[in-house]
């Protein structure tokens, strides 16, 4: 497997972040109409969010994981659909250039120190008119040991995700902030009393709170909010 001095931390999936259902099948319901053909995966972990993709109407996934532990799990998650692929390394243009329609990023790139180059790889991997879509956590002022423990090198605003992004040569198509009642819990929790996600507290808040304000904040963006949802096309 090739080792990057850039990747910090070697799997996105959190144990407690799988129970986050209609979390993550609402941002898979935002990226949807940008989900055609082939996609790359960064950072697939154990292949949560790869079996969603799975679900949408795709030709192929590739689902790139570099963590040797994360690895086999991710592999045997997805070794009964033909159409998916697990690759045990970092992304790279190393793969192909100009070959996906759709490189995703879901609560990966804060954890890309060089993000600015891992944009520029996600460009030459794409077809002319493909798409970049990332999904990241907001405001630096939510940064906690919480996020330090799980190898975030940042949270982003949404005018320098955008700025990244174009900067990488990508057009923006949209770019919202996500979540907004979501700060007031994470700052008490992770910011001011230092606690560590738990199971229990993941799959009330998704059960009793994303499905409310997934319809509100559809009707009203909100001004600020906990993560960041970007969608961009190279140009």
């Amino acid at each position: 497997m090739a080792q990057s001095p850039s990747l910090s931390y070697p799997g996105k999936d959190l144990e407690a972040m799988s129970f986050a259902v209609n979390y993550h099948q609402w941002i898979m319901d935002v990226f949807s109409p940008y989900l055609t053909g082939a996609i790359a995966e960064v950072g697939a972990g154990k292949g949560s969010i790869s079996n969603l993709l799975l679900e949408k109407n795709i030709d192929q996934l590739v689902a790139f994981e570099p963590s040797q532990e994360m690895y086999p799990d991710l592999a045997q998650s997805l070794a009964p659909d033909q159409r998916a692929r697990a690759v045990n390394d970092f992304f790279s243009p190393s793969y192909g250039q100009g070959i996906f329609d759709a490189v995703v990023y879901i609560n990966v790139l804060e954890h890309i120190e060089d993000d600015r180059t891992e944009l520029t790889h996600a460009w030459q991997a794409l077809k002319p008119k493909g798409y970049l879509l990332i999904f990241v956590p907001a405001l630096g002022w939510l940064y906690s040991s919480f996020d330090q423990q799980i190898g975030h090198f940042r949270r982003y605003t949404k005018s320098g995700l955008m700025n990244r992004v174009k900067n990488a040569g990508f057009s923006i198509l949209q770019a919202d902030y996500f979540d907004l009642v979501g700060i007031l819990p994470w700052y008490i929790n992770f910011v001011l009393l230092g606690r560590s996600l738990g199971q229990g507290s993941v799959s009330l808040y998704d059960k009793l709170v994303i499905p409310p304000m997934r319809v509100i904040e559809q009707i009203v963006p909100p001004p600020i909010g906990k993560n960041v949802l970007l969608v961009g096309q190279k140009i």
